[in-house]
């Protein structure tokens, strides 16, 4: 053998050697030691937030009672008023088919009385003489009477026509009065808005709303899948967008019996009643959001959800528990209520076990890898 190729042996020899040493302190390095935990006692609380808003307990809608236009609006928006308030006026544009129907009306009763009076006359002088029965005499009178009757009613209608009120009415039908105590919180007519009567072909032209805003609910919608926890009379916090900082409380009073689908999802309303602060000001619809204990467990054995894995099969879950230096064994456990973080843990641990930190490698390895 030449010099040359024994130098060539000699150094491919020795990096075979060097890489036999090499790959054997590598895989000494990529021995994993993995932490590990114990479980520990907490309180658990499950919650769900409910989105919805802050609207009045009580809110009405003012509507006219008879077809016209805006004529004058006395307050504005935000305005405080009392049950009986005059809010705006409305000035009546009779219809003029109507208006002469009516007067033909009236026209035709004068006359039928007219001829009821010359009857009624010429037989109670006869009746008084004693030519015609008391019998005859009284059907005469009643046909009398109701003519008059007829009279009057039928110049009452011709005055709601044109004017919008007969004479002597205590309340006009031009008034639009306050039927509750509150506040205004709309007005969504302008002076000189034609408006129509509320009747039952027709809703009406809204002319105000009005509402208690000393009283105020929460309304909102949760899901289905957690509906069936939710119990009347909780108590609940309300977190509304426009005041930071500040949780109101309030009290769960209805859940709704039906659902409605919305974007493929099933969800029920839901309402609060809620404690207001003399400290902040409340707007009605506000947007808002409210915190609900599902469930909630004081002082459990819990571990972190972290920790926990699924088998591929059976889909149970599993922890890892140390048996020895870097030794471990599968055990199923049992869970209980989880907040998202922790879980509580029924069967399969005790507080002296230590638990397998998945992924999480020996500070060499981290070296190694940096």
């Amino acid at each position: 053998m030449s010099k040359r190729a024994k130098i060539i042996l000699f150094i491919v020899g020795g990096l075979f050697i060097a890489a036999l040493i090499w790959f054997g302190k590598k895989n000494q390095k990529n021995i994993i030691t993995y932490e590990t935990e114990t479980p520990f006692k907490t309180n658990i609380v499950k919650k769900t937030v409910a989105t919805g808003t802050v609207i009045p307990l009580e809110e009405i809608e003012i509507k006219p009672q008879i077809t016209g236009i805006i004529d004058k609006i006395l307050l504005l928006e935000g305005s405080k008023v009392k049950k009986g308030d005059l809010i705006a006026t409305v000035k009546v544009i009779p219809n003029e088919q109507s208006l002469i129907s009516a007067r033909g009306r009236v026209n035709n009763i004068k006359i039928r009385l007219n001829n009821a009076k010359i009857q009624y006359d010429r037989n109670k002088n006869l009746f008084e003489k004693g030519v015609i029965s008391r019998q005859a005499f009284e059907n005469i009178e009643l046909s009398y009477d109701q003519a008059k009757q007829d009279l009057e009613n039928a110049q009452n209608d011709y005055l709601i026509i044109k004017r919008g009120s007969a004479l002597g009415g205590s309340a006009a039908n031009t008034s639009i009065l306050a039927q509750m105590s509150g506040t205004i919180l709309e007005i969504p007519v302008k002076e000189g808005d034609q408006v129509i009567q509320s009747n039952n072909f027709n809703a009406g032209t809204t002319i105000a709303s009005i509402a208690d805003m000393s009283k105020m609910i929460f309304e909102g919608k949760v899901d289905e899948s957690e509906v069936g926890k939710l119990k009347t009379g909780t108590d609940i916090e309300v977190s509304i967008g426009a005041i930071e900082g500040k949780k109101f409380g309030a009290k769960l009073n209805f859940i709704a019996p039906k659902g409605t689908e919305e974007a493929g999802a099933v969800q029920f309303k839901i309402k609060a009643d809620v404690s207001l602060s003399d400290d902040y000001y409340i707007r009605a619809g506000y947007s808002a959001n409210a915190d609900i204990v599902l469930e909630k467990k004081d002082s459990v054995m819990a571990i972190k959800e972290a920790l926990l894995k699924f088998d591929q099969k059976t889909e149970e879950p599993y922890v890892e528990v140390m048996t020895g230096e870097n030794e471990f064994e599968k055990r199923k456990v049992k869970l209980g209520t989880s907040d998202g973080v922790n879980v509580e843990i029924l069967e399969g641990l005790t507080m002296d076990d230590k638990i397998k930190i998945w992924n999480r490698a020996s500070k060499e390895k981290d070296e190694d890898d940096k």
